[in-house]
């Protein structure tokens, strides 16, 4: 009988517990203005609006394919995949950096500009 009583205290006091818990949480958050989902979402949808904003600018300075080039060397291609994913690395920490710090969009999407040179 008792392990009766403490498995339905147990179940009927717990989930009263936590569901208290949990709004006290949301109202805290409401309070605060702090909700990390809001939040998230919003880092990534700035994100690509900064990352859309420069993609013509990268495609004009890194192709993501061979292009033709002109030297003595005797290659007439080189390909820019790597220096193309090196300024994407540097290009999306700026970014993300700047987001981070509380920059707009386009203050953002400049900041990846200057730090790839483009």
């Amino acid at each position: 009988m008792f392990l009766i009583s403490r498995f339905v205290q147990f179940f009927a006091g717990g989930g009263e517990n936590a569901s208290r818990t949990s709004d006290d949480i949301e109202r805290r958050e409401e309070s605060t203005g702090e909700n990390r989902f809001v939040e998230a979402r919003s880092f990534d949808e700035n994100y690509r609006d900064a990352t859309g904003i420069l993609k013509a600018r990268m495609d004009k300075r890194f192709p993501d394919n061979y292009r033709a080039r002109l030297g003595t060397d005797g290659s007439g291609t080189y390909d820019h995949g790597q220096d193309r994913a090196a300024a994407i690395d540097t290009m999306s920490t700026a970014i993300a950096t700047a987001l981070r710090k509380g920059a707009t969009v386009p203050q953002a999407a400049a900041v990846g500009a200057a730090s790839v040179g483009i």
